[in-house]
């Protein structure tokens, strides 16, 4: 009798231990959540479409991107009804460009037109975002990644003359953002994002290139590319680094201030070119 007592006692103590166990675990679980989640919301950016991933990693690639080529002076087609003799952020492009960047590979010397020598890189690329509008900066500009160490004043873009990446193959080539599409300007959550690219009249094309970059990499008029964005320091040497009056690299060499002439790339510019 005594021994079944003792035993009921034990069983009774084990059963409390458990409980009083399963209950403070219940409760450490608890709190390992909510300061998981502290850490989370303290960490991360603030996230406005459950499309989009945080803009704060520097940079993805865009994979399996639908890829055209557009120019300088080009004029409106069915498929592409804006003429280019303006980009979004100027209303001078082709003068400031130094003329019609003929695309036909004939009027072409390796990758410059043959009639002049362009007075900006001839390797550019559009991508379907404005941060600008109407002299005003748009409001989800604050989820351009390099946004901070880059604005200056309302109504100025951020985005002009950033550097890219396109790969092809085994090809990649780099190129600076001058003008905002193909058919957007607004598709912030594809540039900056997870979004893909949006129906259009080009297969859901997201990425305009130069006839540069076009023969750079060897493509068609439409092809599919990989793209993403890089920091000034992290370009290669290479043809792209060669012309052009907003090429961070040309102006480096002839000892201009970035901070003054180009303000997109000055931080994220190597100290010295050679």
């Amino acid at each position: 009798m005594a021994q079944l007592r003792i035993l009921l006692i034990l069983a009774v103590f084990a059963f409390f231990q458990v409980t009083a166990f399963a209950a403070v675990s219940s409760d450490f679980e608890k709190m390992a959540l909510a300061l998981r989640e502290k850490a989370i919301l303290k960490i991360e950016p603030p996230v406005v479409s459950s499309t989009i991933a945080p803009v704060s990693s520097r940079y993805q690639w865009k994979r399996n991107i639908v890829t055209t080529v557009f120019w300088v002076g080009e004029r409106p087609t069915r498929n592409n009804p804006v003429p280019n003799t303006k980009s979004s952020w100027d209303p001078q492009w082709h003068r400031s460009y130094g003329g019609f960047d003929n695309p036909d590979p004939g009027a072409r010397r390796g990758y410059l037109p043959k009639n002049f020598s362009p007075r900006q890189n001839p390797f550019y690329v559009a991508l379907p975002y404005n941060d600008v509008t109407h002299g005003t900066t748009k409001p989800e500009s604050r989820y351009i990644p390099w946004f901070r160490e880059a604005f200056e004043k309302v109504g100025q873009s951020v985005c002009k003359g950033r550097w890219v990446a396109i790969q092809h193959g085994r090809r990649v080539v780099y190129a600076q953002w001058e003008d905002c599409g193909p058919f957007r300007t607004d598709h912030w959550q594809y540039v900056f994002g997870n979004d893909r690219p949006r129906p259009n009249l080009n297969q859901g094309a997201g990425l305009d290139v130069s006839p540069a970059v076009r023969d750079y990499l060897g493509i068609g008029g439409k092809d599919m590319c990989d793209w993403k964005f890089v920091d000034a320091r992290d370009v290669p040497d290479g043809p792209w680094k060669l012309y052009g009056d907003n090429n961070t690299f040309v102006l480096q060499r002839l000892g201009k201030n970035l901070n003054l002439v180009d303000r997109n790339n000055a931080r994220s510019a190597p100290r010295s070119v050679r």
